[in-house]
């Protein structure tokens, strides 16, 4: 199997998110996991602050549309802007989106068969924490070119004006998604009540696969998510990148892929929340600094994930 393995480890991925010089989010929260994993990344800082907005205080840059355009027209230049994967995170300007938006669709017309992986971030619990006038920005031009769409319950409901409350609604929602363009949709995590009781959050997948007789095929899955009392911030970005590596590994089993991504998930977080709770001594909330990710200490885990979460297959249809 030695060229399978050559050619895992020449895949490019373009990653466009936020860059913070203390701690773990956008490309500081994907970056490293993905290299372990053997892709070769290529980041662009949408913004580079001191460290996440959670702290008391953070000081730092925005990219604007304008210096996107220019590093890329730099990649350009050198004939280097050939990838096989495109991640993007949280924005919270249209004209950068747009801006994103053409150079997914440039890439896309270099490479047919490049991977767009997008987490459409706009929001939590039913408030918004980018500007309105992203959200058709989002609709209407970054969704159609996404492949792998990551929404929690509340950006599902958004994207496509569905309310969920049920587990048949969750289901309707990601075909709905899947009509706009991404063929895997997961919903990352939902309100929707777990049948192992409050302890844990649901999260559901679903992929279609287009097979060469014409027809699809569909596999829905259903997960158990340990919850955490803690806020813990880069984790969104963490599963993006997670999913983009092992629908690599898993192209057409979704359920293994979600598996891997949920355990990596599920290892750091216990690392993290273990040190955290170490560091701010007993009976004492631990501060932000304590919580970010404990993400160099994980890289075994990350390369290598013992399996703690199980998918449950919905259904699995082809018509």
């Amino acid at each position: 199997s030695q060229p399978r393995l050559a050619a895992v480890m020449e895949c490019r991925v373009l990653s466009i998110q936020s860059h913070v010089v203390r701690g773990y989010v956008g490309n500081k929260s994907a970056s490293f996991p993905l290299q372990v994993l053997g892709f070769e990344v290529d980041s662009i800082n949408s913004v580079q602050f001191s460290n996440h907005t959670g702290y008391a205080h953070w000081k730092g840059q925005v990219l604007t549309a304008e210096e996107l355009n220019v590093l890329y027209e730099g990649i350009k230049l050198n004939k280097v802007n050939l990838y096989d994967y495109i991640l993007t995170g949280y924005s919270r300007d249209t004209s950068f989106l747009e801006t994103v938006v053409d150079i997914i669709q440039e890439l896309k017309k270099i490479n047919p068969n490049l991977v767009y992986v997008c987490d459409p971030v706009m929001g939590d619990h039913g408030a918004m924490y980018v500007p309105e006038n992203l959200l058709p920005v989002y609709k209407d031009k970054v969704v159609p070119l996404a492949d792998i769409l990551t929404p929690n319950q509340f950006e599902a409901e958004l994207l496509t004006g569905r309310k969920i409350t049920t587990e048949e609604d969750a289901i309707e929602v990601m075909d709905l998604l899947h009509k706009m363009g991404p063929e895997t949709v997961v919903l990352t995590s939902t309100d929707l009540p777990s049948k192992r009781g409050d302890q844990f959050l649901v999260a559901l997948g679903s992929q279609k696969i287009a097979k060469p007789d014409g027809t699809n095929s569909n596999q829905k899955i259903c997960m158990d998510i340990p919850k955490v009392d803690a806020v813990f911030v880069g984790t969104g970005d963490l599963f993006a990148a997670m999913m983009l590596a092992w629908t690599h590994h898993h192209p057409k089993d979704l359920k293994m892929a979600c598996e891997k991504t949920l355990s990596v998930m599920h290892h750091v977080i216990k690392r993290t929340i273990k040190y955290a709770n170490e560091k701010a001594g007993p009976g004492k909330r631990p501060s932000p600094a304590q919580l970010e990710l404990r993400m160099v200490q994980s890289k075994a885990d990350i390369e290598n994930p013992a399996i703690v979460v199980e998918a449950k297959v919905l259904h699995k249809s082809s018509h």
